[in-house]
């Protein structure tokens, strides 16, 4: 008795030692990322919030001015409120054509094709394309005088707008490019997990019910997916605000500031002006913004997000 005794502590002791040893082995394995994290991410960041209240030129040290930076940009800076409604503008535009692009493509990507894995490749290609390459490419396409596309235009009598160059055609071709990289590319691949992670029996059983393909993909394949759905929203709208390299080199901001975006307007105080003190509220700004529509999306989510156990036959 006094042997099982002991010999059943050794092997609570033994265990205890070995959940010690694994939780040691994984912090370990934790820690190469968690520097890197404190390093070049948390201290940056706790550094533009410090500097965001100061007058700092890289040059000279810097001189705490309080929250002077904040009240310029909202009440002296006249670039800051129209480079947010232009990122307004194209956030707009992208994020449900994006999404809802991604989503057919899924849907179409997830049927019974001939040379599926081809078609697979060949949708995600243009997103392995890098931005600076595609914002060249697609300038030459957009090129209103000698482009392909306003070419092949004019042959089906169609005149092209001026697209790139034009104020009103900036956005919209911008979006454009943001189409081609972002609709066969991760946005694509996670709705494409989700839709093979859907049970065939509730197809099956819908079917039986009489529901024909419509019905289907509204009340089994839509509900299920919600949770993707979101995901994929909050992830594509803090992108979209983020839009940064395809203005850059396509347009550099214009015609006359058209695609002058709200990253563009950071870029080029920081590393312009060099007003860095200025560029960090800006960055801030940027930062509470996309926290509150996150936020929203959040609190608006149990509306109509909807998990397995959720979902009704």
């Amino acid at each position: 008795m006094i042997r099982d005794h002991a010999q059943t502590s050794d092997r609570i002791i033994s265990a205890s030692v070995m959940r010690k040893r694994e939780a040691m082995a994984g912090y370990i394995y934790l820690l190469p990322w968690l520097l890197g994290f404190i390093c070049f991410q948390a201290i940056p960041m706790i550094a533009s919030l410090g500097l965001s209240f100061t007058d700092f030129d890289l040059v000279t040290k810097p001189s705490f001015l309080g929250i002077q930076n904040y009240k310029t940009a909202f009440m002296d800076d006249r670039l800051f409120w129209s480079s947010l409604k232009r990122t307004g503008h194209f956030v707009l535009l992208a994020v449900p054509l994006g999404i809802t692009g991604s989503l057919l493509a899924a849907l179409l990507l997830n049927q019974r094709l001939f040379g599926k894995t081809l078609f697979r490749t060949f949708f995600f290609l243009p997103h392995l394309t890098p931005i600076v390459a595609a914002a060249i490419l697609w300038k030459w396409i957009f090129q209103p005088s000698y482009g392909p596309l306003n070419y092949l235009l004019a042959k089906i009598g169609i005149e092209g707008p001026g697209w790139l160059g034009v104020p009103s055609w900036a956005i919209p071709s911008l979006v454009i490019i943001s189409l081609w990289r972002g609709i066969g590319g991760n946005r694509m691949m996670i709705f494409l997990a989700g839709l093979q992670g859907i049970p065939k029996e509730l197809y099956e059983a819908a079917e039986i019910d009489g529901a024909n393909a419509l019905h289907r993909f509204f009340n089994v394949t839509l509900p299920i997916l919600s949770p993707t759905l979101f995901l994929n929203l909050v992830l594509t709208v803090i992108g979209s605000f983020k839009v940064f390299s395809s203005a850059f080199i396509a347009t550099s901001g214009g015609p006359i500031y058209a695609t002058w975006f709200f990253s563009l307007h950071l870029y080029h105080n920081a590393f312009e002006l060099f007003e860095l003190g200025y560029a960090s509220a800006l960055a801030w700004v940027l930062l509470t913004i996309l926290l509150a529509f996150t936020y929203i999306q959040f609190k608006s989510s149990h509306r109509w997000v909807h998990y397995a156990s959720e979902v009704r036959s």
